[in-house]
C-alpha cells in the first residue's frame, strides 16, 4: 500500500538541532556541499526551455542566493568594517578637516539595508498565522553571528569542491538533550 502526502500544514517532525557551534558549522557545511555537488550535477538544466520554471527560476535563485550572495557577502561586511575603520582614523587624525559625509553614506545604505531586512522578514511573520513575533527580535542575531558562519562554511565547501576532495556525510553526535516543545 502506498501513500501520497502532497503538502501537509500542521505536520509536525521532531529532531535534534547541532547544541554546539562546532556542530552546526559542520552540519550546514554538509548541506552546503550537497547543495554544490546537486547544482553542478543538474548544471545542464540551467537556462534551458525544456526544464522550464527549475531551469529558469529554481535553478538560478539557489545559485544567486545559496551560493553567490553568501560569498560576496563577506567582502561587502568587510568593506563596511574598514570604511568604519578609515573614518575613525581620518577622524582622529584630521579633526579641523574632517569631513563625515562618506561616513554618513555609508551607515545610511547599511541601515537601509537593515531596514529592508527587518521589513522582509516583518512580511514573512504576516504571511504566517500563528508565527511567535518576539522570533524577529533574533533576526539582529542572525544577522552579525550565523551570518558569519555561514561564510565560512560556503567558502569552505567552495574551497574544497574546487579541489575535488571527497566529503564524507559526518555524524552528528546524538545527545538527547533537547526537550520536546509544543
Amino acid at each position: 500500500m502506498s501513500y501520497n502526502i502532497g503538502y501537509e500544514e500542521n505536520a509536525i517532525a521532531w529532531t535534534e538541532a547541532p547544541d554546539r557551534l562546532r556542530a552546526l558549522a559542520k552540519q550546514r557545511f554538509r548541506w552546503a556541499f550537497g547543495t554544490l555537488q546537486c547544482m553542478r550535477k543538474h548544471l545542464d538544466a540551467l537556462f534551458r526551455p525544456r526544464y522550464g520554471a527549475l531551469g529558469f527560476i529554481a535553478l538560478p535563485n539557489v545559485w544567486i542566493f545559496q551560493i553567490l550572495f553568501p560569498l560576496i557577502s563577506p567582502v561587502m561586511d568587510l568593506m563596511l568594517l574598514y570604511t568604519l575603520i578609515a573614518g575613525g582614523i581620518d577622524w582622529l587624525e584630521h579633526r579641523e578637516g574632517y569631513s563625515s559625509t562618506n561616513l554618513r553614506q555609508v551607515l545610511f545604505y547599511y541601515a537601509l539595508f537593515l531596514a529592508i531586512d527587518w521589513v522582509s522578514a516583518c512580511f514573512a511573520f504576516i504571511l504566517e498565522k500563528k508565527e511567535n513575533w518576539r522570533l524577529l527580535w533574533w533576526l539582529f542575531l542572525q544577522r552579525f553571528c550565523y551570518r558569519q558562519v555561514m561564510y565560512y562554511v560556503m567558502i569552505k565547501s567552495v574551497a574544497v569542491a574546487t579541489r575535488g576532495a571527497a566529503v564524507g556525510w559526518g555524524k552528528l553526535d546524538r545527545k538527547a538533550t533537547a526537550e520536546a516543545q509544543s
